[in-house]
């Protein structure tokens, strides 16, 4: 067998799985490291285009194009500086940034010198220093004012409070002459690109990464306080770059398309190293990615214009997407990824009877790296997120003492294999980073906290989140039953179903939807389709509440918390609307649980503690005098 052959085996259908692992992994000849692999796909095809750089999509047609050659010299100029500045293999490189053309070399130029630590720049002011002190960056690489205004202001706070020691500023794609930069005393700040110029461009001064050093520091969605930092190392990215790019599916020429943001495991792992394998040409969506409105006039023609054969987006992009004529030849469009959250059959099929494109579900997490299953467009499986990828083991377990559990049984979904996170940076110490688990892994199995069933054929079958199972008088009520049957009226355009407080049943389900443009539906009407639409009757909701938009998290996903935190309030408002002396009703996400706060007049004080007792909720009254 060919070394091509070892690289490359046949994976199109469920059926190549048992083939793929007959062969171990350390057999297969993968790069040792994000560089390395940088570095193969640069000496294979120095000439080929790497990335296509839109300056935002309304300009789609003046990208900047790099070869995979001018890739790598960007990152070795950028790294070589960073090396310079003092960044060594155990050091945390911050970056926060919209997509752009300098943010991707500056990304794996910190992982060649060092560690990235991409940061999201919407969190919010209390997330970003905490990140910051427990990543043990001081150098950040950060979005000039010119390209993301609140981001560049949110640096120079940083920089001002004395948590940085190094801003090194980037610029828009294709933008002009820069502008003059402030002097902080102490900080040393200019523009990347200008600092670098004179770097060596064909090679690294420092040592190289190896297969077990951290690459990448991600923080997780943030939805219970400050979003941890998951570790990645260099040999996870790698394997789980290598399982997406041995898709039998698209070939060298197979054109994809990037639009989620660089601080997100998605866009680091499916569009930007998993391409490098094979030398696939990447098209990068302007700052904005999928958040820029004129992308949606124009994408069908940037399909059509660039060839795009592959993308990947989150169900409520494929539910846009789906209102959007389509105006070009869009025949090229292979493989529609979808993940991040729980596809609605009713996206799924107007997505796909308006575009003739299959969307192709897929399941993974931050601290297995990314990617943990996959689908297969001309096999599909209703209902399943996909079959586990190559040298990652799956199984399902009994909450509480994690015994495995048959086929078709729900359970705790865990993961196994060579793409399990290196754990959660909980310190720092001469040695570099102090990681650990925190309970997520247990012998080498990662708790994902998503409950699932696997079918007789070993595919993935998600029920929601252990977390958000709605408990209605001891019975389990899946919030997707209800979501389904509202997606499927013609005017819901997303729905999320959470539990509110009941004083006799614990909890009991109600309904938040967006509508689509110019929708004339009332609530009661949507209230009335639910309760024809819902396949079960406990799960019928109590109410439905139109809102402009269902919250989410820094990392796009969706966010039930605080939308149980507005159910609670408004079920406390309820009850108590005929108390005089309540002035406010108030509820809030505190670390991770609903804590009502009640304002109430002296006169009223135990009148209220009394009927907020007869919930299980965390409570409290704040009296006013």
């Amino acid at each position: 067998m060919t070394t091509v052959d070892l690289l490359w085996p046949r994976y199109s259908g469920p059926s190549d799985l048992a083939e793929i692992e007959s062969v171990p992994l350390a057999e297969r000849g993968l790069p040792e490291s994000t560089y390395a692999l940088l570095v193969r796909a640069s000496e294979l095809w120095p000439d080929r285009n790497a990335l296509t750089i839109l300056p935002e999509a309304a300009r789609w047609r003046e990208p900047l194009r790099r070869s995979y050659s001018e890739l790598l010299a960007d990152v070795h100029r950028y790294a070589n500086l960073l090396h310079r500045l003092g960044i060594r293999r155990a050091d945390a490189v911050a970056l926060m940034s919209p997509n752009c053309a300098e943010l991707i070399p500056a990304t794996l130029a910190a992982q060649l010198a060092g560690i990235a630590a991409p940061i999201n720049g919407a969190m919010s002011g209390r997330h970003i220093p905490e990140l910051l002190r427990r990543s043990g960056a001081s150098v950040l690489i950060v979005a000039g004012p010119e390209l993301a205004t609140d981001t560049w202001e949110s640096a120079l706070e940083l920089a001002h409070d004395g948590l940085l020691e190094v801003v090194l500023v980037l610029r828009p794609t294709g933008a002009a002459e820069p502008h003059p930069l402030p002097v902080i005393g102490g900080v040393h700040i200019g523009y990347l690109d200008e600092l670098a110029a004179n770097d060596d461009s064909d090679r690294f001064a420092g040592p190289l990464p190896v297969s077990d050093d951290l690459a990448a520091l991600f923080h997780t969605g943030g939805t219970t306080g400050v979003p941890k930092l998951a570790a990645h190392t260099h040999s996870g990215e790698i394997a789980n770059a290598w399982m997406i790019a041995a898709n039998s599916l698209l070939d060298a020429d197979a054109t994809i398309f990037a639009a989620l943001p660089l601080f997100h495991v998605n866009a680091l792992v499916v569009t930007l190293l998993a391409p490098l394998f094979k030398g696939q040409p990447v098209v990068w969506a302007g700052p904005l990615g999928y958040r820029d409105l004129a992308l949606y006039g124009e994408f069908w023609k940037i399909v059509a214009h660039y060839r795009i054969a592959a993308m990947s987006a989150v169900p409520t992009i494929y539910a846009v997407l789906t209102q959007c004529p389509v105006d070009a030849d869009i025949s090229s469009l292979r493989y529609a990824m979808v993940g991040a959250s729980p596809l609605p059959s009713a996206v799924r099929a107007n997505f796909q009877s308006h575009t003739d494109v299959t969307l192709v579900e897929g399941y993974g997490l931050t601290e297995a790296t990314f990617a943990t299953a996959r689908s297969y467009p001309d096999v599909p499986r209703p209902g399943a997120v996909g079959q586990r990828m190559p040298y990652q083991q799956v199984r399902v377990v009994r909450a509480g003492d994690r015994q495995p559990l048959p086929a078709g049984v729900i359970g705790v979904l865990e993961i196994s294999g060579p793409t399990i996170f290196a754990g959660y940076v909980t310190g720092r110490d001469e040695h570099g980073h102090i990681l650990d688990g925190l309970g997520t892994t247990v012998d080498g199995w990662l708790d994902t906290g998503d409950l699932a069933h696997i079918d007789a054929d070993g595919f993935i079958h998600l029920h929601g989140r252990a977390k958000d199972l709605i408990i209605r008088g001891g019975h389990n009520i899946d919030p997707a039953l209800i979501e389904d049957a509202l997606l499927t009226h013609p005017q819901v355009t997303a729905a999320s179903a959470v539990g509110r407080p009941d004083v006799h049943a614990g909890e009991v389900p109600v309904a938040y939807v967006t509508l689509g443009a110019g929708a004339d539906v009332t609530e009661s009407e949507l209230l009335a389709w639910a309760s024809e639409q819902v396949p079960e009757r406990a799960a019928l909701p109590k109410s439905v509440v139109v809102l402009d938009a269902l919250p989410i998290t820094d990392v796009g996903k969706p966010y039930k918390l605080g939308l149980r935190a507005d159910a609670t309030r408004r079920e406390l408002q309820d009850a108590l609307a005929q108390v005089a002396g309540v002035r406010a009703v108030t509820a809030a996400v505190e670390d991770g649980a609903i804590v009502a706060t009640v304002d109430v007049d002296p006169a009223v004080e135990s009148g209220v503690a009394e009927v907020l007792g007869r919930y299980a909720i965390r409570w409290k009254v704040a009296v006013r005098q």
